[in-house]
């Protein structure tokens, strides 16, 4: 649909989820309600997937109650996750059952890959499920549900990158937004579920992704963040697979082009264009790229790098590919490019066979990197990774004791590097109203820190510079200078 025919744009967040809601003068097309989890690339490809139904006649709505169609989008990294959303399709069942009968319940994403059997056939929860590279499909599967109530399409491709979709932006605040740069994962790490879910690496054509990217710009978008399960591994030959050896670049067609090489180029599109990227995997991370964000103000100074454990030998079983000196080379490396540089992780606390001495080797690692903040986790099995073979043997008591000392140490962490900032002016991005005050404006610095601060005379959108005055271990608090 031309988004010309738009006539408001509302965005509802909800504690563990996220819903689309978009509203057009034309009340008697079909509505779509879709509710993301997960990832970040979950939530991008739910704007995917409402661009594509949108030139089928569907326009979104945040009332499930109105719905001819309800899609959840799925993340199967975890297995609360999963048990969140089994919850969320036994609601949507229950509203089926009241108010539509006629509605139609599908299951998008990681999940649908993974547990398609079960939520068709065994518990009949869903009327159609879609992998992640199959959402073109989707228009054909919405017609044979209206014949056959079902409908299935989990296909994993080596070449869908979706380039030729413009996304709705709809889970954003016109500010910011995400622009997927690649998809799927190779590294095969023995915990993950994504290889199986998600398929074989794949990068995007990069005329497509500067393309997108300026027109945000011109849109009034000022930051991007450049997704990708690994977006360190892009490569674009041509053709964009990595069997394809027919090398081009985008003006000289005689190199290829990397990570380090695009992100220059999204950089140089407009200097107030920020640029952020997510996520990075240690072992594929070069000294380029790190030159890269030291070079251009509007590149972020933050990097997302997941470790997992400070234990060489958990990584190993992990495999992970690095080692923790390794990691912690990296780790020197971006510090001595970029001193003022903000770090964040993911760790998994309990992985199989851990120790007191693997666990007490995650601690002294994050005392080393003292990151900025971090997202950690209790290893959960995951049905047919690799690790699924291994004895899940540490009980469940040591993984929250472990668990709740690796948050109150990131806590005191991240505290320090709030304090560390105090006093300092740092430039702002507004990106919307604080949701404690209306007279209140919050945004985020280049380290990727929350800064809620007095509106004065500026609208979101705008950058400002913030003297920082006080803070908590989770938002910094300061006035425009």
């Amino acid at each position: 649909m031309n988004t010309s025919t738009l006539t408001k744009k509302v965005i509802k967040e909800k504690k563990q989820g996220e819903v689309l809601e978009l509203s057009y003068k034309e009340e008697k097309k079909r509505k779509l309600y879709i509710e993301s989890f997960g990832c970040q690339m979950n939530f991008s490809d739910s704007e995917i997937v409402a661009s594509i139904l949108s030139k089928e006649g569907f326009t979104t709505t945040k009332d499930i109650t109105r719905a001819d169609l309800v899609f959840v989008n799925t993340c199967s990294i975890r297995e609360k996750a999963e048990q969140t959303v089994r919850k969320r399709l036994e609601f949507y069942n229950s509203i089926k059952q009241k108010n539509n009968p006629k509605m139609v319940v599908g299951v998008l994403g990681c999940m649908a890959e993974r547990l398609k059997e079960k939520f068709l056939e065994e518990e009949k929860l869903v009327n159609l499920v879609v992998g992640p590279d199959a959402y073109r499909d989707l228009p054909n599967l919405i017609k044979e549900i209206d014949h056959e109530r079902k409908a299935v399409n989990v296909l994993l491709s080596l070449e869908e990158t979706y380039a030729d979709i413009n996304p709705i932006r709809l889970s954003g605040n016109g500010v910011t937004a995400f622009v997927s740069i690649t998809r799927g994962c190779d590294n095969m790490c023995t915990f993950c579920v994504v290889p199986f879910t998600r398929g074989r690496e794949r990068s995007r054509n990069p005329k497509s992704i500067i393309k997108e990217c300026t027109e945000l710009f011109n849109n009034g978008y000022r930051e991007v963040t450049l997704l990708g399960q690994n977006v360190d591994s892009y490569l674009w030959y041509g053709g964009g697979a990595k069997k394809n050896f027919k090398k081009v670049d985008l003006q000289t067609q005689k190199k290829s082009i990397n990570f380090a090489n695009l992100l220059e180029l999204v950089a140089q599109i407009n200097p107030d264009l920020r640029v952020r990227f997510s996520t990075s995997n240690p072992q594929d991370m070069t000294i380029d790229v790190i030159q890269k964000i030291a070079k251009y103000e509007n590149i972020c100074n933050y990097i997302h790098l997941p470790v997992q454990s400070g234990s060489s030998r958990i990584l190993k079983l992990m495999k992970r590919g690095y080692t923790r000196k390794e990691y912690l080379s990296l780790i020197d490396n971006i510090k001595n490019v970029i001193p003022d540089c903000a770090i964040s992780m993911d760790i998994i606390t309990g992985f199989c066979s851990e120790k007191e001495e693997d666990h007490k080797d995650t601690l002294s690692l994050m005392d080393y990197v003292k990151y900025d903040f971090g997202y950690m986790f209790k290893y959960s099995e995951r049905p047919n990774t690799p690790a699924a073979r291994m004895d899940d043997d540490v009980n469940e008591a040591i993984k929250q004791k472990r668990l709740v000392e690796i948050i109150e140490k990131q806590t005191k962490h991240s505290l320090i590097n709030m304090k560390n900032k105090i006093g300092k002016t740092l430039k702002v991005l507004i990106e919307g109203v604080s949701k404690k005050s209306k007279n209140d404006f919050y945004g985020r610095t280049t380290h990727n820190a929350t800064v809620v601060f007095k509106k004065e005379n500026y609208n979101v959108g705008e950058y400002v510079m913030v003297k920082i005055e006080d803070c908590t271990s989770a938002t910094l608090k300061g006035k425009i200078v």
